[in-house]
């Protein structure tokens, strides 16, 4: 399906992850057939838990971020981090997360 924009609008896969009650925030936990999935999935609980309803969320554009680490947490970290930069500096929500590359750390 495409936007009026000419981009595919995103198929938003199964949810793979939930959210765990913890005292002063919350805990994202997910899981996916590969740890690829898993960091796609625990992205899209980190941007889900801003918004409720994907279907009001139009694509217009793509972006592309790279994030590195030294072991599995500070990648996860570092990832989330990247993604978390692109929503508050530009004037966008990420419906949806998808690895083009993944390479173990």
């Amino acid at each position: 399906m495409e936007n009026q924009n000419g981009l595919d609008k995103p198929d938003i896969p199964d949810m793979k992850y939930e959210y765990l009650d913890h005292t002063a925030d919350v805990q994202l936990h997910s899981w996916g057939d590969s740890l690829a999935e898993a960091f796609e999935q625990i992205a899209m609980a980190m941007f889900g838990y801003m918004t409720t309803n994907y279907d009001t969320v139009e694509m217009l554009e793509t972006y592309e971020t790279e994030a590195e680490g030294h072991d599995g947490l500070s990648l996860l970290f570092h990832f989330l981090d990247e993604w978390l930069f692109a929503f508050s500096a530009e004037p966008y929500f990420i419906p949806r997360v998808s690895y083009v590359a993944f390479s173990s750390y």
